[in-house]
């Protein structure tokens, strides 16, 4: 059975769906962020009156609205390559209409995925008709049944789940926020953007796909905290007279910044591949903190994306906020103590690997 279900790839097929979802989520995200911080309407009418933050809102929104169907259809892609795609979007698409969600297009993208590859291996037609295969049959059979089984069988269900956890997670008292705080922040903040980070990215949107937006806040402030640690962990290292990057470390930290404002934490990877272990303590101590402290005061992005650009649509920045600064603090203090003292020898050691991978003999002219 456990053979059986390693077989089944659901992580690997879940984590490339995720992988296309995420530049969707980014892109629209970003464009509602900046049209609800300038006052526009994520709600307007597009055919009357409308301003340029208006449909910025209103475009971004829309396409957060499709996260369903592109859900499925990364699955249904990687289980089954480009005869996925069309069943994994129709199906998507009733998961959507039936009221499923993002749930129900996450379960419905192994669904047509499956579908498809057992209407390839057991739909035999004759020789004549094998061209109607890729353009007709398979589509065609796999949407039909795919979105049968979701509208009449599990669609309901799922709507059903997914309605008892939004009302279970909206009624929380104070120590279940702080837990469920702390746990989202360790999590998310221990692997930098990896497959752990995406798996609960997964989870909190479809808790804010159900209206519950304080779990992906607090996974966009332990997002953003990571490189702003590692940058407070900097200036700890000079209070504390302590050398804790190397000069080429330093220079990361000048790009990890800017990326830690808008959410991107895969930045300061070149530091943690340097020291996997103190980094990783020091991180999951700060997004423990982070997400704990977000949680409890209830801050509530609007956007699953967009570090600061996500602040003007919460009803609740000041939680936000202060969850914010303790996290950054809090990574950086545990780096600062953590992290050995950098020694001239050390420095030699990355001027010399630095030299080898510029090496001009190397380079050839012919």
């Amino acid at each position: 059975m456990k053979s059986f279900v390693k077989s089944l790839r659901l992580k690997n097929h879940l984590l490339t769906a995720i992988s296309f979802l995420i530049p969707v989520v980014c892109g629209a995200g970003f464009m509602i962020a900046i049209g609800l911080a300038m006052g526009g309407n994520s709600s307007a009418d597009l055919t009357k009156s409308f301003t340029f933050w208006d449909a910025l809102a209103k475009l971004g929104g829309t396409g957060l609205g499709m996260l369903p169907m592109i859900i499925s259809t990364g699955i249904a892609f990687s289980i089954a390559d480009k005869p996925g795609i069309a069943p994994g979007l129709v199906v998507g698409l009733a998961a959507e209409a039936i009221g499923a969600g993002f749930i129900g297009g996450l379960i419905g993208g192994y669904m047509a995925g499956w579908l498809v590859l057992a209407t390839i291996k057991y739909v035999k037609l004759p020789s004549w008709a094998n061209g109607l295969m890729p353009m007709l049959i398979v589509p065609f059979i796999a949407s039909f049944i795919g979105s049968i089984i979701m509208v009449y069988v599990i669609g309901s269900p799922i709507g059903w789940l997914t309605a008892g956890l939004t009302h279970y997670l909206s009624t929380l008292n104070g120590t279940s926020k702080l837990f469920y705080g702390l746990m989202i922040g360790v999590l998310a903040s221990v692997d930098y953007g990896g497959p752990i980070n995406k798996t609960v990215f997964a989870f909190v949107l479809t808790m804010q796909a159900s209206g519950v937006n304080e779990p992906i806040t607090a996974l966009i402030l332990v997002n953003m905290a990571t490189p702003l640690g590692f940058t407070a962990a900097y200036f700890f290292g000079k209070m504390f007279r302590k050398t804790i990057y190397t000069k080429v470390e330093v220079e990361t930290i000048k790009t990890a910044f800017p990326m830690g404002i808008f959410e991107i934490v895969e930045g300061v990877l070149p530091i943690v591949l340097n020291d996997i272990v103190r980094c990783v303590v020091a991180t999951g101590i700060g997004g423990a903190v982070g997400g704990a402290i977000s949680m409890y005061f209830s801050a509530n992005s609007k956007v699953p994306f967009g570090g600061l650009l996500a602040i003007p649509t919460m009803t609740r920045p000041i939680g936000f906020i202060i969850g914010l600064v303790a996290n950054v603090i809090v990574t950086g203090l545990a780096l600062a103590l953590l992290k050995k003292r950098v020694t001239a020898e050390d420095e030699e050691k990355e001027d010399t690997a630095t030299e080898a991978d510029l090496n001009m003999d190397d380079i050839q002219i012919s």
